[in-house]
């Protein structure tokens, strides 16, 4: 069992667990992921380590309440412990030998980005993160990210905090500025890392984005978050998550996102119902 050392809401649909698995903690590199059970009969979750501490054993995870699954685990609290929580899975990013790079995470999307962008800064190398948000209320990490960064920008999609705008907004007129970067990593909605990817080819700039598809053993078995990269059929859970992020289809993996978009629908009603029973 995987005790819960600390929960914290950061905002109202977002929310952080420190679990204690030393030998994750031990193992652990930015951009891997784990693969928890809530409790015994729940289903498996993929979520990427947010971060991680080898002296205390302690692993971060940072999960959006979007679904059935999401929403059991955040009735879990400090003390209480995980079923399961297996990795680390997938391969590390590459962060060695870059000098300057633009970190952008979008939403929820910056609980990855954000260990990366701290290998980086410890590495030595220049960090210009663009973080992107719908308004003020859903902003996380903000004080993580001005520690690693040497310029950070904040948009939102609103203007209630920020500056009013698209993360490509921000990335563009930080190109135009005369920044050469030696690499973008992209990591958030599908939508978002496709239109990163556009403008970045049109400037000549080496992009990584980091995939979720629909994931259900991470590893490689059940070929269920299959992408094509470069017309080659590639699996999330082994051969990424990052990958070349111009070569990936990204139609082809938003269509195959809206698969269970129904389903998740049904089970999420269900579970609010289920909860709203128990409160009575």
């Amino acid at each position: 069992m995987y005790r819960i050392v600390r929960k914290v809401t950061l905002n109202p649909t977002v929310s952080l667990m420190e679990i204690e698995a030393p030998l994750i903690a031990k193992k652990a590199e930015p951009g891997q992921f784990i693969i928890l059970r809530a409790k015994e009969d729940s289903e498996r979750i993929p979520l990427t380590i947010a971060d991680f501490d080898r002296e205390k054993g302690t692993v971060t995870i940072i999960y959006q309440i979007v679904g059935g699954s999401t929403m059991e685990l955040d009735t879990l609290s400090e003390g209480e412990s995980l079923h399961d929580f297996a990795g680390p899975l997938g391969k590390p990013s590459e962060t060695k030998g870059l000098k300057k790079v633009a970190v952008i995470g979008g939403g929820v999307g910056c609980a990855i980005a954000y260990p990366i962008a701290k290998k980086l800064s410890s590495l030595g190398c220049e960090v210009h993160s663009i973080v992107g948000f719908r308004n003020k209320d859903l902003v996380i990490l903000e004080d993580k990210f001005k520690d690693v960064s040497s310029k950070l920008c904040i948009m939102t999609d609103d203007g209630s905090y920020g500056t009013k705008g698209l993360v490509t907004n921000a990335l563009e007129e930080l190109i135009k500025e005369g920044n050469e970067y030696d690499e973008v990593i992209a990591i958030g909605p599908l939508i978002m890392m496709k239109f990163v990817c556009l403008l970045t080819k049109k400037y000549g700039i080496k992009t990584v984005v980091s995939m979720n598809p629909i994931m259900i053993d991470g590893t490689g078995m059940c070929g269920g978050c299959r992408l094509t990269v470069g017309g080659q059929t590639k699996f999330a859970c082994v051969d990424g998550p990052d990958f070349d992020g111009h070569l990936v289809d990204f139609d082809e993996a938003m269509h195959r996102g809206t698969m269970y978009k129904d389903f998740e629908a049904h089970v999420r009603d269900e579970s609010c119902n289920l909860m709203k029973k128990g409160d009575r």
